[in-house]
């Protein structure tokens, strides 16, 4: 059965949508159209490219998850470099083995630009802080003078995955002195599941299913803010959900599966690749359960 597939960020610890896909993958579902934000981003675009759950799988188990923090000042982790990396940067890290390990995969599969997919089949979500937007890509590119055409998948992959402070914005525009800074979109919008949504369902092509990497659409709790950094966390994480919570009901869970990881950090690339196994596990527990009474759609 062929369906609309939407994928929350979520970092290192989207390792368990492997598992998902291979649970979709036994009980026949195809993706026809397919969309994220961050790491869903990249998840979304290995999907369409055609890459199955074997093969992800194995291709995370060969890279070091480590190598995608690639330093300014290669081989110094002294704090005052770090600092001037974002100051300066306004990142920790480049992003450019991310973009060029993505961009061999899709190459792999014959993908290197938009034109080389079906208008419309993958759209990826990131955010515009010169312009204080979110961004549809590609449809939003001719904002900025940029061929949708000829503008590279593995680059809007980076844009979406770009954690601020965490990865260097990504600069796109013609002409350059007008060029935009773009970052994670999971600052706007970390569970577009909107993309896909139509106000009239008799125009609502294909199901849409959502994976979302926590318990359930708000977490269920509220944090404790003790202090700058509670507060900065909240306030990240309220711009994060806030925009989505609006679009999503709970009648809207009914096509949302929830994989349980709260308790890994985004960023932490060494404990997701320790827990790799248990995370894909986890993935394929929660599709499963979500499909074994047969009842969806």
């Amino acid at each position: 059965m062929n369906i609309d597939g939407v994928f929350a960020g979520g970092g290192a610890k989207a390792i368990a949508f492997i598992g998902a896909l291979k649970a979709m993958e036994d009980r026949g579902y195809v993706f026809e159209r397919l969309a994220g934000t961050s790491a869903g981003a990249l998840f979304a675009s290995l999907i369409h490219a055609g890459y199955s759950s074997a093969e992800i799988k194995l291709m995370l188990e060969k890279v070091d998850l480590e190598q995608f923090k690639d330093r300014k000042w290669p081989g110094s982790s002294c704090n005052v470099l770090s600092w001037l990396s974002v100051y300066f940067y306004l990142g920790l890290y480049k992003g450019d083995q991310l973009e060029k390990w993505v961009e061999e995969k899709l190459a792999a599969k014959g993908v290197r630009t938009f034109a080389d997919m079906e208008p419309g089949s993958l759209r990826l979500v990131a955010s515009d802080v010169s312009n204080n937007r979110f961004i549809i890509l590609p449809d939003d590119l001719e904002r900025y003078n940029e061929d949708k055409n000829r503008f590279s998948v593995a680059k809007a992959v980076r844009m979406s995955c770009a954690l601020p402070y965490f990865y260097e914005p990504v600069r796109i525009g013609c002409p350059k002195e007008k060029q935009a800074l773009v970052v994670d979109g999971g600052i706007l919008s970390n569970f577009p599941m909107w993309l896909f949504k139509s106000k009239n369902k008799k125009k609502l092509e294909r199901p849409v299913l959502g994976f979302q990497l926590s318990h359930d659409i708000d977490n269920g709790h509220s944090p404790k803010i003790r202090n700058a950094v509670d507060f900065y966390r909240s306030m990240f994480s309220t711009m994060r959900k806030a925009h989505d919570l609006r679009y999503i009901s709970k009648k809207d869970a009914q096509n949302i599966v929830f994989i349980s990881a709260d308790e890994i950090s985004a960023t932490s690339f060494s404990e997701a690749q320790k827990r790799y196994e248990e995370l894909i596990e986890s993935g394929k527990h929660a599709t499963s359960e979500f499909l074994k009474d047969g009842l969806w759609p």
